[in-house]
């Protein structure tokens, strides 16, 4: 599945590049994303193979490249945009692709005995409920809530969630195994891990335009300015397995998640340009301090089931990413014309809901590291 979706990521890539039509491009966006699908319970699937000790280290590792990727693509997004033509911001895929499925060609096949079917329904009622959600969010910011479209897409995405529970508990193969919820560490996980990427997507995009529309940044300068971001996530992600062994990972979480509200408001406040880049510094770091999520719904589960709870984990960051970005945009809009003042507010609520997350990681997730104390 790494090697399909990597394949798939890649030669969309390259299809995006030279597309000649803006449908072109969309078809070939949406292909990008069917890969990425793939790609990313993959990894995690292959993380949760591993065996206890190596577990958190490679966690560790994954949910660290993650959050630097997410600082460094504004930079490089800028920089090309600015100083090349728009297909380099695919065609940088091209070798960092053909890289990585080099890097797959070791890599044994594993192929369960008796795998399950696909479960097609969950999977159609959990995909459309998703779009329908995002549609609402993203159309009736700017058509209005009222607009007859944004209602039957509020409605189809309330229907597909309502329909999508019962069709779970009776597939024999279900997408997602919601008898996992009702354990404590994996749900709390979950939330929190939507909770941060709803608030830090929404601020990485909505930053990038408020330094270009607002304080007048170029596209290559609002870039760099999220390379102090990154470095302090590469900086922090090795901080957080000693910090879980000394104050467990509740308080690790907690206390990253409150570095990056603390940052958050920083940012909403305003200020000079140093003041800007140490606040997205701060926010860089406290994520970095989040690594603990992934090892903690892993660790929650039976092991029979870490494929499935990787899976969830996987789908809820990248869920949260879109989301967040129509959630926050949301509030910006509604602030009234102008991004100056709907930015502010849009940090702010962005780090109400990190806030939300420390004080919930602080109610579900482990305070001491030990396998057994994980599991429960």
């Amino acid at each position: 599945m790494l090697r399909y979706g990597l394949a798939a990521f890649t030669a969309a890539s390259a299809l995006a590049a030279v597309a000649g039509t803006a449908s072109v491009l969309i078809a070939a966006r949406a292909l990008q994303g069917a890969g990425a699908a793939l790609v990313v319970p993959a990894t995690l699937a292959i993380v949760a193979a591993q065996g206890e000790r190596e577990r958190m280290r490679c966690i560790a590792i994954w949910t660290a490249a993650g959050a630097v990727g997410l600082g460094l693509g504004p930079t490089t997004g800028g920089v090309l945009s600015e100083h090349a033509h728009w297909s380099w911001i695919f065609l940088i895929n091209l070798p960092a692709g053909a890289a990585a499925l080099a890097c797959c060609v070791p890599l044994a096949e594993h192929r369960p005995a008796g795998a399950a079917p696909v479960d097609w329904a969950g999977l159609a009622t959990g995909s459309l409920g998703l779009l329908a959600l995002a549609y609402t969010l993203i159309a009736g910011t700017a058509r209005g809530f009222d607009a007859p479209a944004v209602l039957l897409a509020a409605a189809v995405a309330a229907g597909a969630g309502v329909a999508f529970l019962p069709v779970e508990r009776r597939s024999a193969a279900a997408l997602v195994d919601v008898r996992l919820f009702a354990l404590r560490a994996f749900s709390g996980g979950i939330a929190v891990q939507v909770l941060w990427g709803l608030g830090v997507n929404g601020v990485y995009f909505y930053t990038a335009l408020y330094l270009q529309s607002v304080r007048g940044f170029t596209p290559t300068g609002a870039g760099l300015a999220f390379l102090p971001l990154a470095l302090a996530v590469a900086a922090g992600a090795p901080l957080a397995p000693p910090l879980v062994a000394r104050f467990g990972a509740a308080g690790t979480v907690a206390a990253g998640l409150t570095l990056v509200a603390t940052g958050m408001a920083a940012v909403a406040v305003g200020g000079s340009v140093a003041t800007l880049l140490a606040a997205l510094a701060v926010i860089g770091f406290g994520s970095a301090l989040t690594v603990p999520l992934g090892a903690c719904v892993l660790g929650a589960v039976p092991a029979d089931r870490a494929g499935v709870a990787a899976g969830v984990f996987g789908v809820a960051r990248e869920v949260s990413g879109v989301l967040g970005i129509a959630v926050i945009g949301v509030v910006v809009a509604g602030a009234g014309p102008g991004l100056s003042v709907g930015y502010t507010y849009g940090l702010l609520v962005a780090a109400a809901l990190v806030l939300l997350g420390a004080v919930l990681s602080l109610r579900t997730l482990p305070y001491a590291r030990q396998g057994d104390t994980l599991r429960r």
